[in-house]
């Protein structure tokens, strides 16, 4: 089942620099394992030693955050698109005394 894997920018290094490829799998879990074979490297920046996502990756499949449902086996079906979000933190910058 090929879906759209959106790949953000500090990971397409491992993607030859394309945005968006197209990976392989029943579940979440298993396209990622599909990133892997065919751009290796690319899952240990958003997999744990322990399987798990890691704590500043957010995942989409179809623009619903997979950390509310079924997580890493989330079900995917031909077609869907998975984005993959860095998240960012950071803190607040102040200008004159007001938070920015």
């Amino acid at each position: 089942m090929p879906v759209d894997v959106l790949i953000p920018q500090p990971l397409r290094k491992f993607t030859e620099d394309q945005p968006k490829v197209t990976a392989e799998g029943q579940y979440l879990r298993e396209v990622i394992d599909d990133l892997e074979s065919n751009y290796p490297g690319i899952k240990e920046r958003i997999i744990d030693e322990q399987g798990k996502m890691r704590r500043f990756v957010l995942f989409y499949v179809n623009r619903e955050d997979i950390r509310f449902g079924e997580g890493l086996d989330t079900p995917v079906k031909d077609g869907y698109e998975i984005s993959i979000v860095p998240a960012i933190a950071g803190g607040s910058k102040r200008i004159s005394g007001r938070p920015y």
